[in-house]
């Protein structure tokens, strides 16, 4: 009885320590909390105002972005890419700023943003809900969102920077890139109908005075509709003469967290806006006479000579949809499998699309090498190849 009583009053010492600590001692604390998800971090910040202070600590350190992603079948009745943020989102290190996420469009139908699954309705619990809907349950109330439905996808695997990137033309696939506050970098995302296309929206947006501003992505939809051509030479000719990195395409459908704005089925602009001294990028285009994978190589390596440091960096992918193996006489995955063996640490996203919207072009520092104008933007048959490093 003795040794038991001994043994039991080391315990109730040691736990009596340990729980000091882990009430005194916030370098003990923040080390602690360093190896918890966001999500789970979140909870348990409400321990007391030291552990909600270490947490606001830890999260303030978590600057590199992160991605989910998907392909395959859905176990649920809905995308394969919402399940997996579902379950994934569980287990990230980062507190979700802004979100860019890229669908299939084969396995999505809707109308006016409401998206119902074609294979079948979604279950009980999220009738009513469409896909935003679902997203601002899965994501922070102050995550900006926007979502992109597009005829094919490329992807990297999630948390695993050195996988071979994927090229999805058909089936089922995803992702998310995940984007925290980061110091020195600055995220707007915008959406522009023309209702709101003025020089003052582009102003508010940043993309025009904005000495900043580094890198537009840039996303058209409905492209195909009268006016649309001249409504996007409108938003392209001021970034045409900037010193700014510009890459994107055009895709089925695009859906900003709100969009009071337009009509229902008008033609419209969507992107992202990073500004920052941190942010470098560069861009090259492979052409309509890139058809091999020795042609492929020696396009892509241009990016490699502009010597974009390749950590915290994303590579983009924005090809159009007659590419592809139908574009390498079968040849699957050339595009993507060449940037990896080029930059095998970077992870690669983007999506086959309606036509392409980039140039070559190297940001750095204080310069901007290349000259363009809008027109020059603009193409078909090719694949804007990017690299963003956000420091």
């Amino acid at each position: 009885m003795a040794e038991c009583g001994a043994a039991g009053c080391s315990s109730l010492q040691a736990d009596s320590k340990a729980g000091y600590v882990l009430s005194t001692v916030a370098e003990v604390v923040e080390r602690i909390l360093t190896f918890i998800p966001t999500k789970a971090l979140l909870r348990i910040a409400g321990v007391s105002r030291l552990w909600r202070n270490c947490a606001r600590r830890v999260l303030k350190t978590q600057q590199k972005i992160s991605w989910l992603s998907a392909s395959g079948s859905s176990r649920y009745e809905e995308h394969v890419l919402l399940g997996t943020m579902e379950e994934g989102l569980e287990e990230i290190y980062l507190l979700p700023h802004t979100a860019l996420l890229m669908v299939d469009s084969e396995n999505f139908s809707g109308h006016n943003g409401s998206y119902r699954h074609k294979k079948a309705r979604k279950c009980q619990d999220e009738d009513g809900l469409d896909a935003m809907d679902r997203l601002r349950h899965l994501l922070p109330k102050s995550c900006d969102i926007l979502w992109i439905v597009t005829p094919g996808i490329v992807l990297t695997p999630p948390r695993l920077p050195c996988s071979c990137p994927q090229e999805f033309m058909e089936g089922e696939a995803g992702f998310s890139l995940l984007f925290p506050a980061m110091e020195g970098v600055h995220i707007r995302p915008f959406h522009f109908c023309k209702k709101n296309l003025n020089q003052t929206s582009l102003e508010e947006a940043g993309l025009v005075g904005n000495p900043d501003l580094k890198v537009v992505l840039l996303f058209g939809y409905d492209a195909y509709k009268s006016g649309a051509a001249r409504f996007l030479n409108q938003l392209l000719e001021p970034l045409a003469h900037s010193n700014v990195l510009i890459a994107g395409g055009h895709v089925e459908k695009a859906f900003p967290q709100h969009r009071d704005c337009c009509s229902p089925d008008s033609f419209g602009v969507m992107g992202l806006a990073l500004s920052g001294s941190r942010i470098q990028g560069a861009s090259v285009l492979l052409d309509q006479d890139v058809s091999s994978p020795k042609a492929a190589e020696v396009t892509i390596r241009r990016l490699k000579a502009a010597d974009i440091p390749e950590r915290n960096t994303i590579g983009f992918m924005f090809a159009c949809v007659a590419r592809g193996h139908n574009h390498y006489n079968n040849q699957h995955n050339v595009e993507a499998d060449t940037f990896h063996k080029v930059f095998p640490g970077v992870p690669l996203f983007g999506f086959f699309g309606n036509g392409e919207i980039g140039c070559d072009r190297i940001v750095k520092e204080n310069y901007t090498l290349s000259e363009t104008d809008a027109n020059g933007l603009q193409h078909g048959y090719t694949t804007v190849m990017s690299l963003v490093h956000l420091g």
